[in-house]
């Protein structure tokens, strides 16, 4: 797989492995060793880039897909980039399947997170250490000023941000230069599109989550898709429902056609889209499946040219679609 730099100088594969499904969110978790067997493969197939964060996991273990990639990844780790985040737990009194967050980036919250996240992963170092949300009470020039700390001590070397807006871009990368954002993005989920100017002006990269929509985009989903009731969110995702299968119709066609052109899958050229709209976008996909985990590594094979990109944009922008999940509830109960 070709590689990207985020930043100034983070390197990582084109396309990298979103991990958070194999604990969390997407139905009961992959058995431990099967998960570890899987981003093993990963690294066979020539991802170096793994995102994960250290609230992802079980009510019984909700930390239990950092310790995933920790075990799994031990073995590569001066070949491989590992990113986990700070600053959120679960609402856990909540009936949601989606819980909602509480966030808390208080310094002495994020300096008990970064200990406890190098000891399950099972390194010396975080490669890129996001702010998994903004936390309302903790400024963030505060936030900014521990990861300054955090990267003279050698802990982390790059940090960033998730879910964020301009003006806390702007504002953290004055204190501390922020090597990229984590928002979502996809085509079905374009409004992050406005942060391009900026990001390209302070040299930031942008990594895409949920590039696929939630996997709605590979084109696999019917009406008769079902998902495990309360674990698996995309149960009460719209894009999911029988009539978006309808609403959506004419994005699937859009995707299909392309993808017979090209001589790809749907999934692949939505990944493509991205990739050849921009050189610093990285999407990390997840998946639990070793061929949808190597047909998203051969996304960036896929070459679409700059007249291709300008139609897909063009159709998206005026296409009906459903809803897409956007997100889950951030509260504050600190």
């Amino acid at each position: 797989m070709k590689n990207r730099i985020l930043g100034k100088d983070l390197t990582v594969s084109a396309v990298g492995l979103g991990c958070m499904g194999l604990s969390h969110a997407y139905g009961a978790p992959t058995e431990k060793h099967e998960a570890i067997r899987f981003i093993e493969r990963a690294v066979d197939m020539g991802y170096t880039f793994f995102d994960t964060a250290e609230g992802y996991g079980t009510a019984d273990n909700p930390h239990e897909n950092e310790e995933l990639v920790g075990t799994a990844l031990k073995p590569y780790r001066d070949k491989i980039v590992i990113a986990t985040k700070f600053g959120v737990r679960f609402d856990t009194s909540s009936t949601a399947v989606n819980k909602p967050i509480v966030p808390d980036s208080s310094p002495h919250v994020i300096r008990a997170s970064v200990e406890n996240s190098l000891k399950r992963l099972n390194t010396d170092h975080i490669d890129l250490y996001y702010q998994h949300r903004v936390d309302p009470t903790t400024p963030i020039e505060e936030v900014a000023d521990v990861m300054t700390e955090l990267i003279k001590e050698g802990k982390i070397t790059h940090w960033g941000l998730s879910e964020v807006g301009e003006e806390t871009i702007r504002r953290a990368h004055a204190v501390c230069p922020l090597t990229a954002i984590q928002n979502r993005y996809s085509m079905m989920a374009r409004w992050y599109e406005e942060l391009f100017p900026t990001l390209e002006e302070l040299n930031i990269g942008y990594v895409a989550f949920s590039p696929l929509a939630n996997g709605f985009l590979t084109a696999k989903y019917g009406k008769d898709a079902t998902f495990e009731a309360g674990t698996d969110y995309r149960s009460a995702m719209p894009q999911f429902k029988p009539e978006a299968i309808d609403q959506n119709q004419f994005l699937l066609e859009l995707l299909a056609q392309m993808a017979r052109d090209k001589n790809a899958t749907s999934a692949q050229i939505a990944l493509a889209w991205m990739l050849c709209k921009k050189p610093y976008i990285v999407p990390i996909p997840g998946t639990r499946k070793l061929d949808r985990l190597q047909e998203n590594a051969k996304a960036d094979g896929v070459e679409l040219s700059a007249e291709d990109v300008n139609a897909l944009d063009g159709a998206l922008d005026s296409m009906d679609m459903s809803a897409v999940f956007g997100g889950t509830k951030v509260i504050n109960i600190k």
